[in-house]
């Protein structure tokens, strides 16, 4: 039922989730959706809590892999990959359960982000919790405006059966340019110093 609710969201969205709906899809009776549940919004806590979890575990496995990363790894993971259409639809509501979710991925990011500075994979941050923030809204933004991502680089990113290998690199090319190179010069990010002082717990 969890599942099938999953798949229903990122199908048909957010308003599609109704007891009725998920009963049809699942094979089963509306009442036993709400008995398993308890309401509408238990189920929506039931899927929310998959999703961080299935991205946490998939996550920090792969950063545990140390430098020798393969960055497309999460996305090819089929458990992930069917996932994202969710986490689009759901993203834009401004719902307690949206935060709790957003909240449970930062917690997440900060966690796999020390990992893979653990393994030599990343570099240290000055501040831990403001850099996964950042990371992840940035990240879940690109999924709430996937259809720009689509008609601008040609890039389907809640398509759960993209083939990595070769779809994605349109996207992935200019994000590894950015988090590999960076995008400023050094004399730029230098002027910079300046204005934004010392990080929080710096002298």
């Amino acid at each position: 039922m969890r599942d099938a609710a999953i798949e229903l969201v990122a199908t048909d969205g957010v308003d599609a989730l109704t007891a009725r709906a998920v009963a049809e899809a699942a094979g089963v009776s509306a009442g036993l959706v709400i008995h398993h549940f308890g309401s509408m919004d238990g189920l929506r806590a039931a899927c929310d809590e998959h999703i961080a979890a299935a991205i946490r575990e998939q996550k920090s496995s792969v950063l545990r892999s140390g430098p020798g990363l393969d960055v497309m790894a999460m996305l090819r993971d089929a458990r992930t990959a069917r996932l994202v259409g969710y986490v689009a639809a759901v993203l834009a509501e401004d719902s307690p359960a949206v935060s709790g979710l957003v909240d449970d991925l930062v917690a997440d990011a900060e966690q796999y982000l020390d990992e893979g500075v653990r393994s030599g994979m990343l570099r240290h941050s000055s501040d831990p919790r403001g850099r996964a923030v950042v990371l992840t809204l940035w990240g879940l933004s690109t999924l709430v405006m996937h259809r720009h991502v689509h008609r601008l680089l040609g890039v389907d990113l809640t398509d759960p059966d993209l083939d990595p290998t070769t779809a994605l690199v349109p996207y992935l090319r200019p994000v590894l340019e950015l988090f590999s190179a960076g995008l400023y010069t050094e004399a730029m990010a230098t002027s910079l110093e300046p204005i934004l002082g010392p990080a929080e717990g710096e002298d």
